[in-house]
């Protein structure tokens, strides 16, 4: 005899239908997402893998279905899906191994550098609130560098963002960014914003890959001024070479870090 229990849940004009039939313990899932809806798909289906993720079954290490099953239950395409996931990936939320599967992350689960952080959410795990001290936001003619990274001519001009940020009391970063000029920012998007966040959600950019570079010199009279320290004090440099979910360069970013705010942590294992 089968036995079926089904639910619905409404969110955001899209339905989670889920049907379990008791005698094989076997859990079949049909997504829809609304087209009509003015959200992006990625975005419906990564609300629907929030409240996924949630059960217990997942929770206790159960893999989630496979993309291509995943994909063909939210009738949407593997690429809409995986920027869904990704996004859970970043967050650390969930954990994918090749050949393996995805599965839920466990709570108190460190990431290493492939689940890397932006800074916004490095501050909020460590319940830092975050001050902005100084946002420039204008377009300049770009170094060699920056110009190999994007893969356009030396002297093109990009948006290029500089922050200076901190705690309550003091700052202890300086940030210069520039992005890829075919992203089409135009320098009045509202920068206090997480930017991965703003990336996304107005330019439907998911940023997967982080490449980085660290060392260290003296801060020198420029940098000294903004972090608000002495020229020969010690500071961490740290250059950040993002990349979206399609291996599209994004981000050239370099950090400018107090040495007695910031300490950089790897963990190995082989």
């Amino acid at each position: 005899m089968q036995i079926y229990q089904s639910f619905f849940v409404y969110q955001h004009f899209f339905v989670l239908f889920c049907e379990i039939v008791d005698n094989s313990k076997n859990a079949y899932m049909k997504i829809e997402v609304d087209r009509e809806s003015s959200k992006p798909l990625h975005l419906q289906a990564e609300e629907v893998l929030r409240r996924l993720i949630e059960d217990e079954e997942y929770k206790n290490g159960k893999l989630l279905p496979k993309e291509i099953e995943l994909s063909k239950q939210f009738n949407i395409s593997r690429n809409t899906l995986r920027q869904a996931i990704n996004k859970l990936v970043f967050e650390g939320l969930l954990i994918r191994r090749k050949g393996y599967g995805t599965k839920v992350a466990r709570k108190g689960f460190v990431g290493g550098v492939k689940n890397w952080l932006s800074f916004s959410q490095e501050m909020k795990m460590l319940g830092i609130k975050i001050k902005n001290f100084e946002l420039y936001v204008g377009t300049q003619k770009i170094h060699k560098e920056v110009a190999d990274f994007f893969g356009i001519e030396v002297d093109s001009r990009c948006l290029k963002l500089e922050r200076v940020r901190g705690g309550e009391e003091y700052p202890f970063v300086y940030f210069i960014s520039y992005f890829n000029p075919n992203i089409p920012l135009t320098g009045e998007e509202n920068f206090n914003t997480p930017l991965y966040e703003l990336l996304e959600q107005n330019y439907n950019i998911v940023v997967k890959t982080s490449k980085e570079e660290i060392f260290a010199r003296l801060a020198g009279d420029f940098i000294a001024e903004k972090l608000e320290i002495s020229a020969n004090d010690p500071i961490l440099i740290r250059k950040r070479f993002v990349y979206d979910i399609n291996d599209v360069p994004i981000e050239y970013n370099i950090g400018y870090y107090r040495a007695d705010s910031f300490t950089y942590t790897l963990e190995a294992q082989r």
